[in-house]
């Protein structure tokens, strides 16, 4: 089996939650090889969204360090298929809008953008300035998919666990990865009864 190579980077955003839920998918896929790059600040805000050691928790999933070149995908050629950063913060927005691959993270979005393959940004901040938007603008005309973390509730969403499922679902959508994780538009479930309309 040709297994899909995904990079999920990890930043100090508020959103951990996502990120964990995102690797628990995806860890368990035996079609997916996984690579985990994390920001400087990312274990931190981990413990304070998620409880413990980030990386004790997503053990024995390989977590390359931030300035460890040698990872598979930090070059193009490797041929690593999509990526993910989730949450994404403001900070590594605009690194990578603007080309600076000064850790792995940025470096590995850099060569999804340069071999056009998905990058998936879940930006994870309000309210938004114009110098936010004009980095994901920027971001989104070189080829990045700009996923706001905006649940959607549309599926009867009744839980936090659901509403983080409707944002990790679109993204495995855009990473190419089939999934159950939530309830599609057009579900016969969720048409609207004419007394609920009235």
């Amino acid at each position: 089996m040709k297994k899909r190579k995904i990079v999920v980077g990890i930043t100090g955003a508020s959103g951990a939650p996502y990120a964990k839920r995102l690797l628990e998918v995806l860890r368990t896929r035996e079609d997916v090889e996984l690579g985990v790059c994390l920001s400087a600040t990312a274990p931190e805000v981990w413990a304070l969204e998620c409880g413990g050691n980030l990386r004790e928790e997503i053990a024995p999933l390989p977590i390359w360090g931030m300035r460890d070149y040698n990872a598979p995908f930090a070059s193009g050629s490797a041929g690593w298929h999509a990526m993910a950063i989730l949450p994404c913060s403001m900070g590594t927005c605009a690194r990578v809008a603007h080309g600076i691959s000064d850790t792995l993270l940025t470096r590995a979005a850099d060569v999804m953008i340069k071999e056009r393959r998905p990058l998936v940004i879940v930006p994870r901040e309000t309210p938004l300035s114009v110098i936010h938007l004009e980095n994901l603008t920027t971001l989104a005309r070189a080829g990045a998919t700009i996923m706001p973390a905006m649940p959607s509730f549309y599926g009867k969403t009744k839980t936090l666990e659901q509403a983080i499922d409707t944002i990790v679902g679109r993204v495995l959508d855009h990473l190419g990865v089939e999934h159950d994780l939530l309830r599609r538009w057009g579900d016969p479930d969720l048409r609207v009864s004419k007394e609920e309309r009235s």
